[in-house]
Formats: structure tokens, C-alpha cells, sequence
């Protein structure tokens, strides 16, 4: 049987159609041939109550919160959306936003949401500057790296597991902290856009 290439975009309307992981729902998609109806019913099959079709609830309510660093500095703006009013009113909700903004003003490399926000110009950028070094291998890793530092979502890739530079509350990830929120509320937990603004940049 011949493998469907998935394209990034069905990864992440999948992931926030169930908060279910992006390998999960990658894998889910691979085996559903590119089917999003029926990647939905496999995940369910596999993780059970924890997956939910939030389908046709779209995110469209949601907080902005902002936070700015002692000394004025550095400020962060972030938008952070899930499906009803009752959650975006919520103290669990509206902490959690908080708390992302405070960590992304103390981390000025994340620059990006998720994988699927970076641009393509940039993923080639760092692939020119890499080109020139020794080792491959090492290459790759390297672009890997810095273009992981960029974004604020780590998803399920290895390096996010074992502990890089990824803004962490209590030794959890953004990403782990936002995928058990979407759980706990059972709405579709979206962290929208966030601006970062520092003096002098």
C-alpha cells in the first residue's frame, strides 16, 4: 500500500480538532491514508475519553493577556483561545496565558507558535548557513536546533522530550501544559499569536 504523504496543515487541523499529540496524530493520519474522519476514530479507539471531536467548535473565544518584565523593558502580548466564554473566564485559563506571556518575554529566541508557523524562508535560510560546516549529521542537528528554539510549541519531537531550551513551568513543556489544559476543560485550547516587544529591537 502506498504511504500518503501527509501535509503539515491536516497535522495541526487534526490536533486541534482532538488535542491529541502531533506524532499521534500524524501516525493517525498515515494510517487513515490522509483521512481526517477516520484519523479521528482511530485516535479515538487508541486513547479513548482523552480524544474528543471538538470539530465544528471553533476556538473563537479566548483571553489576551499581557505581561511586562520589572523595569519596562520587555513586554509580551498573547492571544490565547479555546471555545466558550465559561473557559475564557476561567482562572486555570486565563493563568496559563499568563504564564506563557512571562515566558516568552524570558525567551527571546521563540519567535514562532508551532513547526507549522515557520516560514519556509527561514527553515532554507538556516539550511544555507549550516551548508558550509563539517558532518552532516551534525548540520542537520544543528538547523534542528536553532529553528526549535524559535518556536514556543515543541511538540512530540525527541528533543522537546529530553529538555532543551524550550520555555518550562515546573519542568513541563508549553506544549504539555497546554495539551493538559485542553483535557482538564475539554475545549479546544489554541495559543493564537503572541508579540514580543523589546527596548531597542
Amino acid at each position: 500500500m502506498n504511504t500518503v504523504e501527509i501535509p503539515a496543515k491536516d497535522v495541526k487541523a487534526l490536533r486541534e480538532r482532538t488535542g491529541a499529540g502531533m506524532m499521534d496524530c500524524k501516525k493517525a493520519l498515515t494510517e487513515a491514508q490522509g483521512d481526517i474522519e477516520k484519523a479521528i476514530e482511530i485516535l479515538r479507539v487508541k486513547q479513548g475519553k482523552k480524544i474528543q471531536d471538538l470539530g465544528e467548535r471553533a476556538a473563537t473565544e479566548g483571553t489576551i493577556q499581557s505581561y511586562v518584565h520589572a523595569g519596562s523593558k520587555v513586554g509580551v502580548l498573547i492571544e490565547v483561545d479555546c471555545n466558550t466564554d465559561f473557559v475564557a473566564k476561567n482562572d486555570d485559563f486565563v493563568t496559563f496565558a499568563r504564564e506563557v506571556a512571562m515566558q516568552i518575554a524570558a525567551t527571546p529566541t521563540v519567535k514562532y507558535v508551532s513547526r507549522e508557523d515557520v516560514p519556509q524562508e527561514q527553515r532554507e535560510a538556516e539550511s544555507r548557513i549550516l551548508r558550509a560546516g563539517s558532518g552532516r549529521q551534525a548540520r542537520e542537528r544543528a538547523r534542528e536546533n536553532r529553528l526549535r528554539q524559535a518556536r514556543l510549541l515543541a511538540g512530540d519531537d525527541r528533543a522537546a522530550r529530553a529538555g532543551d531550551a524550550q520555555p518550562k513551568f515546573d519542568g513541563k513543556t508549553v506544549q504539555q501544559l497546554r495539551d493538559e489544559l485542553t483535557a482538564t476543560t475539554g475545549e479546544n485550547v489554541v495559543i493564537r499569536r503572541f508579540a514580543r516587544f523589546a527596548i531597542g529591537q
